[in-house]
């Protein structure tokens, strides 16, 4: 066992259901001293605070925001004066600090050429998803790669050797990014590796989520990791009660080899992500190991974020690819950020669904999501494509898994059909259609996800590996229980409580 040192303990003391509870009390005290007149203030207190609930609405109102993250604080604040505004004021106000911002962005135009379309790689892809392509190239901007070998694994245990394979065989660098890191037979087997490339001169580098791993990394990480030459940054790190407006995580799972490999998906670096320890049954995980041009994106996404927290150089051309593989399709890795209004992520998926011809198969861990996306899946079930939505059967948080069943009635009611996964957990982001196009990423299909974290995804136009992913999806739902109306049965309050779900599910 290892000590938590203090601003772990204190940031698990100061956290947001601490605070939560505590503007819940504020909120009760308050309206019982306007209801028994306990203060002579009352009045002129109450009336102030009405008018700082306005001035945040009104500021509200005015902001780009998702429609269904502003109504759901508006109407927080109006119902619940008190509670609501200080919770908006605490985490409410999802963008990143001024000064995250301002590097970032700095780094990014930098860097931008290394990131424009190279001709002739759309040749082979029709029209329509040249069409998402481009508009991934254009706002993202991250291009699309031919020359790229692909494998899809569906299972992290699949995935963890072929990957510890890549990472002996490194010669120059080794570009590692997470949300989690936890000490045990995967992580350890990784560090081993990186200290013995790091001694032998390989340029070893790790980014990992300060507050996903707040829990899991034991006191002195860091330093272990820098004194073996393994040169480390916690991302966005956690300072207890300022860390409660950080609605920012780097969510990215990236590995990139010498520029010539890389893996992307929803594995984290720890032991149920390759099933040797069960923590909610069978862990179901997806990753993609990409070969060859298309690394390239990986490999920028990675030294743009590095370069904005510890500078350490201009010329990114030493870390280019040095391999050609075969084609397999196209290719393109592609990252979101919430320091632009672009949704990008929401924006692919729902194109996905928008020009799917035949069928949409999704694998997803969590389900709560605005209504342009809703209404993306229910209008392409009622075109008469078969959409299928593949989602836990043992929940990691029970909170979040009734949040997800709220969306089951309507879905099922336009023709989309939902499957829970039986044996256990699945931690899956993926999309498969029309045997022509995929997904595979780190990119839930929450708000989170889609709106306040760094996420990144591998887009798959033709190639051996969309035919790979939508074998995994039609396996995988005989493992499930498909979903009826009967199942969606509850009492009044149970729909009660589905609909405040639903309300407040941009808040959670």
């Amino acid at each position: 066992m290892f000590k938590l040192p203090v601003v772990k303990i204190l940031s698990r003391c100061v956290n947001k259901i601490t605070i939560t509870f505590l503007l819940i009390l504020v909120q009760l005290v308050w309206m019982a001293s306007l209801y028994l007149r306990l203060t002579e203030y009352a009045a002129w207190l109450n009336g102030v605070m009405t008018a700082l609930s306005v001035l945040i609405i009104l500021f509200l109102v005015r902001k780009d925001e998702n429609p269904a993250y502003t109504i759901a604080w508006m109407a927080l604040i109006g119902i619940t004066p008190v509670f609501g505004g200080l919770m908006y004021l605490f985490w409410g106000n999802k963008r990143p600090s001024r000064r995250m911002r301002r590097r970032m962005a700095a780094v990014d135009r930098r860097h931008r050429d290394l990131t424009r379309q190279p001709p002739g790689q759309l040749e082979d892809v029709d029209p329509r998803t040249r069409a998402l392509s481009g508009y991934i190239a254009r706002y993202g901007p991250w291009p699309a790669w031919k020359d790229t070998a692909v494998e899809y694994f569906s299972s992290g245990e699949a995935m963890f050797p072929r990957l510890l394979e890549d990472l002996r065989r490194a010669k120059k660098f080794i570009f590692l990014e997470t949300f989690i890191i936890r000490p045990g037979r995967m992580w350890n087997a990784v560090e081993d590796i990186l200290r013995e490339k790091a001694a032998a001169g390989v340029d070893v580098r790790v980014i990992y989520d300060d507050m996903g791993c707040l829990t899991t990394v034991p006191s002195g990480f860091v330093i272990r990791l820098e004194q073996a030459h393994i040169r480390c940054i916690p991302f966005n790190p956690v300072v207890p009660l300022v860390s409660l407006v950080m609605n920012h995580r780097d969510h990215r799972k990236i590995v990139s080899i010498d520029g010539n490999v890389a893996y992307n998906g929803g594995t984290n670096f720890a032991d149920e992500y390759i099933n040797v320890e069960e923590r909610f049954g069978y862990w179901k995980d997806a990753a993609v190991r990409l070969e060859g041009a298309a690394v390239w994106n990986f490999t920028v996404m990675f030294l743009n974020f590095w370069n904005s927290f510890r500078p350490m150089e201009e010329d990114y051309r030493p870390f280019r690819p040095t391999v050609q593989a075969a084609a397999d399709g196209v290719v393109q890795p592609y990252s979101d950020s919430p320091l632009d209004e672009e949704r990008l992520a929401e924006s692919v998926y729902r194109d996905i669904l928008d020009q799917a011809q035949d069928y949409v198969y999704i694998f997803t861990p969590y389900l709560a999501i605005g209504e342009d996306l809703l209404n993306s899946l229910k209008l392409a079930a009622k075109r008469g494509v078969d959409v299928r939505l593949v989602l836990p059967g043992i929940p990691d948080k029970k909170i979040v898994f009734r949040l997800s069943r709220s969306y089951y009635l309507p879905l099922l009611r336009a023709g989309v059909k939902v499957y829970e996964f039986t044996p256990g957990f699945i931690h899956s982001k993926c999309y498969v259609s029309d045997d022509r196009i995929a997904v595979v990423g780190s990119i839930n299909m929450d708000y989170r996800s889609l709106y306040l974290h760094f996420e990144c995804g591998t887009l798959l136009m033709g190639g051996s590996q969309v035919a790979a992913v939508r074998a995994d999806a039609e396996q995988t739902f005989g493992q499930c229980h498909r979903i009826t109306l009967d199942d969606c049965r509850t009492s009044l309050l149970g729909t009660l409580l589905d609909d405040v779900l639903r309300l407040v599910s941009p808040l959670l």
